[in-house]
């Protein structure tokens, strides 16, 4: 099993796909690498020398930010806009869409899937005795 920045790409995977395993590596980004890198986009990740592979970790590891560099400056920019308490802050800290979505209707996804009905107010007859 080929390992690349501490992330198990599967051997049956073609290595476009199997780099797209590592946080912040997209498949757009795997194939501007592989090409960069001159390896052949269609080659399995189990028919990869460890030259290749070497070739992979140091262009990541120089030009692009992954895995936990990457998780840690996206915990900080929100973070940083909680402290300075901007409405995208509260939106983060509630847990609740912050780009504009309403949540009326859509959102069950963020909200915790919660499906709340409401009857017509009435209490129901009662039955016959």
């Amino acid at each position: 099993m080929a390992r690349i920045l501490g992330i198990n790409i599967p051997d049956e995977k073609v290595i476009e796909v199997g780099l797209t395993y590592v946080y912040g590596i997209g498949p757009t980004l795997s194939k501007k690498i592989l090409n960069d890198c001159g390896i052949d986009l269609k080659k399995k990740s189990k028919e990869l020398s460890l030259d290749e592979l070497n070739k992979i970790k140091q262009y990541v590891e120089k030009n692009y930010k992954v895995e936990g560099d990457l998780k840690r400056e996206v915990m900080m920019n929100i973070k940083r806009l909680k402290d300075i308490g901007c409405h995208r802050g509260h939106r983060h800290a509630k847990g609740l869409p912050v780009r504009g979505q309403t949540t009326r209707i859509n959102s069950r996804t963020v909200r915790g899937n919660v499906r709340k009905t409401v009857g017509s107010g009435r209490k129901a007859a009662p039955g016959p005795k």
